[in-house]
C-alpha cells in the first residue's frame, strides 16, 4: 500500500534554540520511500547524521520567534504485517551483536524487575515468538490504552502498577517483559495509517526467529500500515524532535497519513 505521511510542527522561541530532530523515515525491509520534502521555515542550515541504531536525525539552531518544520513523504508499506506463531527463540550466544544491547534494562525499561510476573504469562507457551504474542495478548487485556493521557514518558515499572498508558508506555512494559526472558526487544516511533486519535505512534519489535517482529498492544488486531521513523532501546532515543534548554515552546502539532490512490511514477 501506498502512504502518504506529513507533520507539521510550531514553534515559538524567546531565544535562538538548538534541536536534534528524527523525522526522515528510511528505506528498509518493510517500507520503500518513494519521494521527500523537508522545509524549515524560517529557513536555517541543518547538518544530518545517523545515530547509533542508524536513525537518520537532523540537528540545527532555530532563530528566536516563530520557528516551523514540516515534512511530507510518500511511503509504501508492506501490505500485511508479518505474523510468525512458532518462530524460535534464538540463543544468546547466537544473536547478532547488534542484538545485544536490547537485551539489557534500559531507563524506561526495568526488565531486571519483571522475570518473576513475565515467567507467569508466558507459562505453558512455545519460547520465542509465542512467548512475545502472550504477552502482547496480556497486555491488551491488563492495561488500558489512555492516547492524550500523558506527555511525559514513564516507565515499565510504574505502567504495571497504575494499569493505563499512552502507546508508548504499553511498548515500555512490552520490551521489558520481553527483555525479562532474554528477548531481544526494541521501541519503534513512526506512522500508524488509520490510527485514532492521528499522532505519531510507539509499538515495539521482538527479535525471534532470526528477525525482528512487529507487536502492538494498542491494535485490537494487527493492522497494515505502520511507517517507521526511529528505533532505540526506549522512549529516550526516538523523540521526534528534542530542543535544548527552555526557549522553545510547540504551539501547534498535526500529523496526517493518507492512502494515495495513485502510485508514484
Amino acid at each position: 500500500m501506498w502512504l502518504k505521511t506529513s507533520c507539521r510542527l510550531e514553534f515559538s522561541n524567546s531565544a535562538a534554540t538548538p534541536f536534534i530532530l528524527m523525522l526522515r523515515p528510511q528505506s528498509g525491509a518493510q517500507q520503500w520511500v518513494a519521494k521527500e520534502e523537508y522545509k524549515l521555515f524560517p529557513d536555517v542550515p541543518a547538518d544530518e547524521f545517523t545515530d547509533s541504531y542508524g536513525n537518520l536525525c537532523q540537528r540545527l539552531v532555530a532563530p528566536p520567534g516563530l520557528f516551523s518544520i514540516y515534512t511530507e513523504a510518500e511511503i509504501k508499506a508492506a501490505d500485511l504485517v508479518d505474523r510468525m506463531p512458532g518462530a524460535g527463540f534464538v540463543e544468546i550466544q547466537n544473536l547478532p551483536d547488534n542484538t545485544l544491547s536490547y537485551l539489557l534494562p534500559s531507563r524506561y525499561c526495568e526488565s531486571d524487575c519483571f522475570h518473576d510476573m513475565t515467567s507467569s504469562i508466558t507459562e505453558g507457551y512455545p519460547i520465542g515468538y509465542d512467548q512475545v504474542a502472550a504477552i502482547e495478548s496480556w497486555l491488551k487485556a491488563n492495561i488500558a490504552y489512555q492516547p492524550g493521557n500523558s506527555n511525559q514518558p514513564v516507565s515499565a515499572q510504574e505502567v504495571s502498577s497504575r494499569r493505563f498508558g499512552v502507546c508508548r508506555d504499553l511498548a515500555h512494559l512490552g520490551i521489558a517483559m520481553c527483555r525479562s526472558i532474554s528477548i531481544p526487544a526494541r521501541m519503534v516511533v513512526g506512522y500508524l495509517y488509520q490510527l485514532q486519535p492521528m499522532d505519531m505512534h510507539a509499538w515495539f519489535e521482538a527479535y525471534i526467529g532470526n528477525r525482528w517482529y512487529t507487536f502492538d498492544a494498542t491494535q485490537p488486531l494487527l493492522p497494515n500500515g505502520y511507517i517507521v521513523l526511529g528505533y532505540g532501546k526506549d522512549a529516550a532515543d526516538v523523540a521526534v524532535f528534542n530542543q535544548f534548554g527552555l526557549s522553545a515552546q510547540l504551539t501547534y502539532q498535526e500529523v496526517r497519513v493518507e492512502l494515495l490512490q495513485n502510485t508514484p511514477p
